[in-house]
């Protein structure tokens, strides 16, 4: 292992007070690892002195949605960039990326998601999601709507031709013309299909979830509002139980929602994400999603104003105006923390949501996502207040960061 701690203890064995696996939590508990896997995961004290020992040992996270931290973005840069933000989130608990890119030009994002396959080759990243250029002009949130173009199955082909089976995840919009046909592509490659940045009715929301959407990208934010009388997108996402993505940063959602969120969508359905930027871990100030010009004020990432050169949007868009959220500035360790201490969702529903689903939805199950004998050791320590003492990916420990 590398990196392994300081201490009389064996490197091998990981002992806890808490420790949180698909069948219950082993209170106490301790696992042993060998070649980068979980060799024994048991309940009790272990056989010998451990090398590490904490309060809480979980899966893993598994960040579905994220563009970047540590100052360094997937979206923008070079290969050296988006290794820096991988880099960062691992630092914080993320032994598994999903990196998103925005909405650009498709030439663009062509050679984005080609760059991005190669550090997926390379086992930097696990996967690419694509955040556009399907999406609703009147719900484009932080994407620069000079780019959105309506969805084509041509389009769409090319960009999973240049990921190389790395594309994991697109967004689209389903009630745009010629997104039903692209859903069935996606879900027919393999490709998870989830709705998003959409003005979509119910209706149209449930017509696309049986055309293949079974995910929800930021569950109610970058949609229509729910109403009790028209439910809208998130009422139908809910309603038809595909997993569902929510950012619980104390920004984009109120914890009361989340809870709501959480029963509605069902027992293993609930995903956690940052939708984190560049800013993540990174002072107040002035960054970059895409093109866009975006400002940090106490943590909390929004749009500068206008679009990236002052210009206007596109008519029938949605001016991309001043205090726009732009993605967030949080890690997984973060949104892990507040789910539990802020939110009140259990420790054993939070490692669902934030490990064991997320690895499901990938087609990483047999891989990672729990702590179980056989999968990767991919393992986060925590206090007891739920702050991070040690990760570990692929059984190397990784000096988390403050």
């Amino acid at each position: 292992m590398i990196g392994r701690p300081a201490g009389a203890g064996d490197p091998a064995i990981i002992a806890a007070e808490h420790v949180v696996t698909p069948d219950g939590v082993l209170a106490p508990g301790w696992l042993r690892i060998a070649d980068g896997r979980i060799e024994v995961v048991l309940p009790g004290e272990p056989p010998a002195p451990a090398g590490r020992r904490a309060h809480w040992a979980l899966p893993g996270f598994i960040d579905m949605h994220v563009h970047g931290g540590g100052g360094a973005s997937f979206t923008e840069g070079g290969p050296d960039d988006a290794r820096r933000a991988a880099a960062f989130h691992r630092a914080h608990g993320t032994t598994r990326t999903l990196a998103s890119l925005v909405t650009a030009p498709v030439d663009r994002l062509e050679r984005r998601v080609a760059m991005l396959a190669d550090l997926a080759d390379e086992g930097v990243i696990d996967g690419i999601h694509l955040e556009g250029p399907f999406l609703s002009a009147v719900r484009c949130g932080a994407q620069d709507p000079r780019y959105l173009t309506a969805p084509d199955v041509t389009t769409f082909a090319r960009l999973h031709a240049a990921s190389r089976g790395w594309l994991r995840m697109i967004t689209i919009a389903p009630e745009l013309p010629g997104a039903l046909e692209v859903i069935r592509a996606a879900a027919a490659a393999g490709v998870i299909a989830a709705a998003g940045h959409t003005d979509a009715s119910d209706e149209v929301t449930a017509a696309a979830v049986d055309a293949g959407i079974s995910h929800a990208t930021h569950l109610f934010n970058g949609m229509r509002p729910i109403d009790h009388r028209a439910p809208g997108p998130a009422g139908a996402l809910l309603d038809r139980q595909v997993t569902c993505e929510v950012i619980a940063d104390g920004t984009h959602l109120h914890d009361a929602i989340i809870r709501l969120a959480a029963r509605a969508a069902g027992p293993g359905n609930l995903v956690l994400i940052t939708d984190a930027m560049a800013a993540a871990g990174r002072p107040d100030g002035s960054y970059r999603l895409g093109e866009l010009d975006v400002t940090v004020s106490g943590g909390v990432a929004r749009l500068a104003g206008g679009d990236a050169r002052g210009r206007a949007a596109p008519a029938g868009a949605s001016p991309i105006g001043a205090g726009s959220i732009a993605g967030s500035t949080a890690s997984m360790e973060l949104v892990v923390r507040r789910a539990i201490t802020a939110v009140g969702l259990s420790v054993t529903d939070v490692a669902d949501a934030a490990s064991t689903t997320p690895a499901r939805r990938l087609g990483l199950e047999h891989v990672t996502g729990s702590l179980r004998a056989g999968l990767a050791a991919d393992i986060v320590l925590l206090d007891s207040d739920f702050r991070l003492s040690a990760v570990i990916a692929r059984g190397e420990y990784r000096q988390p960061t403050t």
